[in-house]
């Protein structure tokens, strides 16, 4: 396991992640994810760990409200959430996090649009 650290583009919420030597992040189709960019690492709460930025972080809910998506309140940026599927764990954006070199990743495409009929791993 590897200790990747990361958080939002100010840098006001930092977050700690512990990541395997290979990866699976899904690129979910889902209004909000298409729109950020967002790619989908899950992990259990022992695998995470918030930093810095508590303070600073806002919370938004939409379509059945269970996903806590939540976004620096300074820059806008959301580097990790509280997803539906995993509710004790997290959703880590990889795009947020500062990869080791050694780390292999893979991209799967979720269809979040669907999400009920695709039910997989995502919030």
């Amino acid at each position: 396991m590897h200790t990747c650290k990361g958080g939002c583009h100010c840098g006001r919420v930092r977050i700690e992640v512990e990541v395997p030597d290979a990866v699976v992040v899904r690129r979910c189709n889902c209004s909000i994810c298409q729109k950020s960019g967002y790619l989908h690492l899950i992990v259990t709460a022992d695998q995470f760990r918030l930093l810095a930025g508590k303070e600073s972080l806002s919370g938004y809910r939409f379509h059945t409200g269970q996903a806590r998506h939540l976004f620096c309140e300074h820059c806008g940026i959301k580097s990790f959430y509280i997803p539906r599927s995993h509710p004790d764990g997290f959703s880590v954006n990889l795009n947020c996090l500062e990869l080791a070199a050694e780390i292999e990743v893979s991209i799967e495409e979720f269809d979040g649009r669907n999400w009920t009929a695709s039910r997989g791993s995502l919030g």
